[in-house]
């Protein structure tokens, strides 16, 4: 038997953005069927070998992007739940459908390349001359364009999950400014019509203007992403970090005394501290977690979408304690861990990779010079007959940008020694 959408979606909600058939026989919902063709790419795969916050693969227990990408959907599914629970605004047959949650978590962190936000950073800068680079604006390009390596075409998703994975609506050059381009919060120019037809081809009112306030407009399904996002980045790599030894309780109060943070008995940076000497810090995150998902509560709005879809209805709030307590643990760890010299030496040493492979790459592929007067094909064939079709520069460094974003932290390290190192590499090497 066939499931059935819940009366909270529409036609608008489920179409999607071309004709591939009915699928009139399939007894999975459109959002099911969202979630199925994301788990099965390559792409999604690739997320167990790319750094959350460590390096992936020098130990066991860290977190990886793939990690931490279930940790984010089963916290979105949870938090539906409880809104459904909790909310009288919903009811059983009109409710936040929790598998198009689950799909846009799994898929929030698709674009993120190797080496983290250090390697989103790197190929930002890299393609500043070429329209920029952002995690999530990569995100938007595999989903719509390019997930389906083979065929190079995007997973026909559905309006709803389109627009959920939408973080950010605004375009790189609306953030150029002075010469200037945007560090982060931004999607590529050429998604101008991904963007357009996630709204249904509506206008933004002038009230939310390019930045902050109207990345700040999202659907409910963006929304519990984020803040289920939020609740794993504040809580889980608190975790990963204490069993790292990043942090420790003399470390806690020295940044608490620094930046004038309360340890004592029943608050936040307290309560850590007596589970790190207790041993305890994963039983205290995954308490944490419970209380983050209850502190979100449901309201309604009206805007200029609202009339449209049920997804721009509704707001989640969470409450400011809450709020506060969740900032407070992300700027530990930013300040502590983040920003330590043993991670922003690894840092460097992943910028250091990207930007080697980017120099040779742009050199042949996208400038087409020869190498020392020889024409060497450095990339699978694949990719190298697509790059060397396109006569547009712009799109030929895009596609090379591709190619390095969907690298994993060990095959980029690889293919750098391969590349570089004299004793390092066979004929008999897979490459990919």
């Amino acid at each position: 038997m066939r499931a059935t959408m819940n009366t909270f979606y529409n036609a608008f909600d489920t179409e999607r953005m071309e004709d591939w058939g009915s699928g009139a026989d399939d007894f999975r919902t459109p959002f099911q069927v969202d979630r199925d063709r994301v788990l099965h790419t390559p792409a999604f795969r690739r997320l167990q070998s790319k750094t959350q916050v460590f390096w992936s693969g020098e130990y066991d227990f860290y977190r990886t992007r793939l990690t931490h990408s279930l940790e984010v959907a089963q916290i979105g599914r949870s938090i539906c739940h409880w809104l459904g629970h909790s909310s009288e605004l919903l009811r059983p047959d009109y409710f936040i459908d929790p598998e198009l949650v689950e799909v846009v978590c799994l898929s929030h962190d698709l674009g993120h390349p190797p080496f983290g936000h250090a390697g989103e950073r790197s190929l930002n800068y890299l393609m500043k001359d070429y329209g920029g680079f952002e995690g999530n604006a990569q995100t938007l390009r595999l989903l719509a364009d390019r997930i389906f390596s083979v065929k190079r075409t995007g997973m026909n998703p559905t309006r709803a999950f389109l627009d959920g994975i939408l973080k950010y609506k605004t375009l790189w050059s609306e953030l150029c400014k002075d010469g200037k381009t945007p560090h982060n919060h931004f999607i590529y120019d050429p998604q101008v019509g991904h963007l357009s037809w996630a709204m249904g081809e509506m206008d933004f009112p002038a009230e939310l203007t390019p930045g902050k306030r109207r990345d700040s407009f999202k659907s409910i399904e963006c929304q519990v992403m984020d803040w289920a996002d939020d609740t794993a980045y504040s809580l889980n790599d608190l975790a990963d970090s204490v069993r790292a030894g990043f942090l420790s309780v003399t470390k806690i109060e020295a940044w608490a005394e620094k930046s004038g943070e309360s340890t004592g008995q029943g608050t936040p940076l307290g309560d850590l501290i007596k589970a790190i000497k207790g041993n305890r810090v994963e039983p205290f995150a995954g308490k944490r977690i419970g209380k983050y998902i209850q502190a979100a509560s449901l309201r309604e709005e009206v805007n200029f979408m609202s009339a449209t879809s049920n997804r721009y209805r509704y707001v989640v709030d969470v409450d400011e304690e809450t709020c506060q307590e969740s900032a407070l643990f992300k700027r530990l760890a930013y300040e502590v861990v983040f920003l330590s010299p043993e991670l922003k030496q690894l840092e460097h040493k992943g910028n250091y990779i990207l930007e080697r492979l980017w120099e040779v790459f742009k050199a042949r592929y996208i400038e087409g010079k020869e190498i020392s007067g020889q024409d060497f094909q450095l990339l699978p064939d694949d990719e190298a007959q697509e790059i060397e079709s396109t006569e547009d520069a712009n799109e030929r460094a895009r596609l090379v940008c591709d190619f390095l974003a969907g690298m994993t932290d060990g095959n980029a390290t690889r293919l750098y020694k391969r590349l570089f190192v004299p004793d390092f590499g066979s004929i008999g090497d897979l490459v990919s």
